[in-house]
């Protein structure tokens, strides 16, 4: 099937390379040139596992173009995974959504075939059918389900792993206007193992907005156990480990530390809690969720007082940046809130992150980024831990011998107690 793609961050580009693996002809299309001649080069644009040498096994199979008409007009359906980020009142932004809508619409006016638009930015229910599909019907001239048809095709990809998440999928959501373009769209997954759920477009949307928030929840009470944990003096990892045996919690997404972070999680828990209350419903686990998973990339820092008390002058190293290991990205990264309170606080900043780091700069570009984690510790009077980076792994006391003061804080689980004495965890 010859498919078109619009947007090529981690979502586009990696639906792109897994339909194109299945031996899909694939367009992406973007007004960032710089990532269309990568794309057509062959080069990937993000940091994901296993993306590069896919691009380079599928070849001619997926280009990439900034011309969105003629890349719409040459293929039978058009995925939409443009950004949805959010506003100031937690409600999500749909404004390249609406573009992309009125643009879709006026490529598919003169079309004679039966053209198929598939929804996966994340968007709140009823967005689809209130404002996007009003806006094709408008700019096209043809009615939906009739001159075109408009799915929900949720994405439940994870960064760091989000090409094998989609070649291997939990399940296929399909929401559908219309029974033949669900038909069409079920029709392209054949090749996936997975079950499918086909509803309509609004529960669609839901499932996706209920999925991160049910994940969310879950990071944050882990995290709420932990705190009780260390009070207790208990290893909040051993009771994640003995809950996590029973079928009804499951042992995944029981990692305690500083919270969660990325683009997904706060942005649609935040959505979600917007729009219950725009229909007068007080979510109030939602808003814990947001308060809580907040408060606790502080904890680090109160530690850290603790500790070292005066942190005014003092030389605190940092490593990991991004929001999780094995991805560039630094989106709502505990690093950016930790790292803003450690500059408050007067604290010179040393950091190292073997993928993010010049990412990070573009916030802030003021403190010293290392190239290792050496570099970064020596003369530190404390370092904190924030990313689980493999690397970080094989760390010895060897490595922090540099340091003034052996003061080591982690906020994922990562060293290695044979390896590494005298450290604490933000809650265990």
């Amino acid at each position: 099937m010859k498919i078109s793609i619009l947007g090529s961050g981690y979502v586009g580009l990696c639906t792109g390379v897994g339909f194109a693996l299945k031996n899909n002809d694939v367009i992406c299309v973007d007004i960032d040139r710089k990532k269309v001649d990568a794309i057509n080069s062959g080069v990937t644009i993000i940091e994901e596992a296993g993306l590069q040498e896919a691009m380079k096994s599928i070849g001619k199979k997926l280009t990439a173009t900034t011309d969105i008409a003629t890349a719409v007009r040459d293929s039978s359906i058009t995925f939409v995974c443009v950004g949805t980020p959010s506003m100031e009142d937690g409600s999500i932004d749909t404004k390249y959504l609406e573009n992309a809508s009125r643009e879709i619409g006026t490529s598919i006016k003169e079309k004679n075939d039966f053209h198929i638009v598939v929804i996966k930015s994340t968007v709140a229910p009823g967005v689809i059918e209130e404002k996007l599909i009003p806006l094709i019907e408008k700019s096209s001239g043809k009615k939906s389900g009739d001159g075109f048809g408009v799915c929900v095709n949720p994405e439940f990809l994870s960064e760091g792993t989000a090409l094998t998440d989609f070649i291997n999928p939990d399940r296929i959501v399909i929401g559908e206007n219309d029974k033949k373009s669900g038909d069409i769209l079920e029709s392209l997954y054949k090749d996936f193992s997975a079950p499918i759920v086909r509803t309509d477009m609004k529960t669609a949307e839901m499932i996706k907005y209920a999925s991160n928030t049910f994940l969310a929840a879950k990071v944050t009470m882990i995290n709420e156990i932990g705190n009780i944990c260390k009070k207790l003096g208990i290893d909040v990892y051993d009771v994640a480990k003995g809950i996590g045996y029973d079928k009804r919690i499951g042992n995944r997404f029981l990692n305690a530390g500083i919270g969660f972070g990325g683009s997904c999680f706060s942005k649609d828990v935040q959505a979600l809690c917007r729009s219950a209350k725009q229909m007068g419903y007080d979510a109030r686990i939602l808003d814990c969720i947001l308060d809580l998973n907040k408060n606790q990339r502080m904890r680090i820092i109160e530690l850290l007082k603790l500790k070292l008390p005066g942190l005014h002058g003092k030389h605190v190293a940092v490593l990991g940046l991004a929001f999780k290991a094995n991805t560039d990205d630094i989106r709502d990264s505990p690093a950016i809130d930790i790292v803003s309170e450690l500059i408050k606080e007067g604290c010179k900043v040393s950091a190292y992150d073997p993928k993010a780091a010049k990412n990070f700069e573009k916030l802030f570009p003021g403190i010293k980024y290392a190239k290792n984690m050496k570099e970064a510790v020596e003369n530190a009077d404390a370092c904190l831990i924030l990313t689980d980076w493999s690397e970080f792994m094989s760390i010895t006391d060897e490595d922090f011998s540099a340091m003034n003061n052996k003061i080591i804080i982690e906020g994922r689980r990562v060293l290695d107690k044979s390896r590494v004495k005298n450290f604490e965890g933000v809650c265990w």
